[in-house]
């Protein structure tokens, strides 16, 4: 396999972490040559001196002055930036090959748009991008042939499957998702949640904005906008179906009546490696899948009722513009609030629909550009906030 240089943008976070064990088993051709987080100079200074990058970035000043001050002398060579636009700062043409987007929440789109626009291929980890902009993301990705690569396990499946047949012969897709802490829960019950409570995921170790995803199954919602662009199939022919045991990650049907399904433990290291080593395959690094040990696989379909975000986020598909963007951005503020004890469960969703309605009325652009996505972004916020102290 080709040699790979890659920018692991995001690598004190739980993806980060797990690309660089991908990064070390595979070996020799293969190497983390940029690192990049917020705040947490901790961990990355554990992380230069264990895979010895050319440069990292830290977007809080005093924690890479914590890190140089930290190193004290050791990876003498290490470029170290700082700042706000210090990640867009790792990504370098002619010296990244693979840029693996692993920051939370639509701050990567800025960082995905410069990798694609430069020709360099994306990992993405980061499902906001996509859908923020996910038109404008597939348009430069074709414009440039930068690929786009899903790691999302779900997503990443669905990749892996279309490879079987003609994307014109796919009847619909299919993305799993374990149901999260709330799957057996009563509506009272949920009304009633604690943070703690809904940060214990069944199946996945995860940063706590994804994990509260989860919890309502927005995650669900965002990623059939994610889908619809990604695969280029409208809302309808993407289904939502609820898999406890976490083994089925994707699956897609064919015209002629075939049904294919992509089945594996859930570990992130499997998605990460496939992007990394594609369009070839390695040796695998995650434990082989038994299913006689496995034995019963179950699926259900959600409960919109309990979970309202799924029909959110089939309205914010259907719709385009600018409404995916203002439906993330309102998450991610009621998400904050309420991991901050300062709205209740349900006012997550309960603040996303009524950031939602407040746009509905207003302009739409039907192709909007980057400045329109990012003002968007920014008038949802200021809403949301509002709704959140209100």
């Amino acid at each position: 396999m080709p040699a790979k240089r890659i920018a692991i943008l995001g690598s004190t976070g739980s993806v980060g972490r797990n690309a660089l064990q991908v990064v070390q088993a595979l070996g020799p051709g293969y190497r983390a040559v940029a690192l990049g987080a917020q705040r947490s100079w901790e961990p990355l200074r554990e992380q230069v001196l264990a895979h010895a990058p050319l440069r990292v970035a830290l977007q809080d000043t005093a924690a890479a002055r914590s890190l140089k001050a930290s190193l004290n002398g050791d990876a003498k060579n290490l470029e170290i930036l700082d700042g706000p636009d210090s990640l867009a700062g790792l990504i370098r043409p002619g010296e990244t090959d693979l840029v693996l987007l692993a920051v939370v929440g639509a701050a990567g789109l800025a960082l995905a748009h410069r990798a694609l626009s430069l020709g360099i291929p994306v990992a993405l980890a980061n499902k906001e991008c996509m859908v923020v902009a996910g038109g404008l993301l597939t348009a430069l990705s074709k414009k440039t042939g930068a690929a786009l690569l899903p790691v999302d396990s779900e997503h990443n499946a669905v990749f892996q499957l279309l490879q079987a047949g003609d994307r014109r012969d796919v009847e619909r897709i299919t993305l799993t998702g374990s149901g999260g802490p709330f799957r057996g829960w009563t509506t009272e019950r949920m009304a009633k949640a604690t943070v703690e409570e809904a940060l214990k995921h069944p199946t996945w170790k995860m940063g706590p904005k994804i994990t509260v995803d989860s919890a309502t199954m927005m995650n669900k919602a965002l990623e059939v906008i994610e889908a619809r662009w990604l695969f280029e199939l409208e809302p309808d022919r993407i289904e939502i179906l609820v898999h406890p045991q976490s083994i089925v990650h994707g699956m897609v049907a064919f015209r002629d009546g075939a049904l294919l399904a992509h089945l594996g433990h859930p570990d992130m290291k499997a998605p990460i490696q496939h992007a990394f080593t594609w369009p070839a395959r390695s040796t695998q690094q995650v434990k082989t899948l038994d299913l006689a040990q496995v034995g019963t696989l179950t699926f259900e379909r959600p409960d919109p009722q309990r979970f309202p975000a799924l029909a959110l986020g089939r309205r914010a598909a259907a719709a385009g513009g600018t409404e995916a963007a203002v439906l993330n951005a309102a998450n991610e503020i009621a998400v904050e609030a309420f991991l901050a004890g300062r709205i209740p469960f349900p006012r997550i969703v309960g603040t996303v629909e009524d950031v939602l309605s407040a746009h509905a009325g207003g302009a739409m652009a039907a192709e909007p550009t980057l400045e329109d996505l990012l003002e968007a972004d920014a008038w949802a916020r200021r809403q949301a906030s509002e709704v959140c102290r209100t």
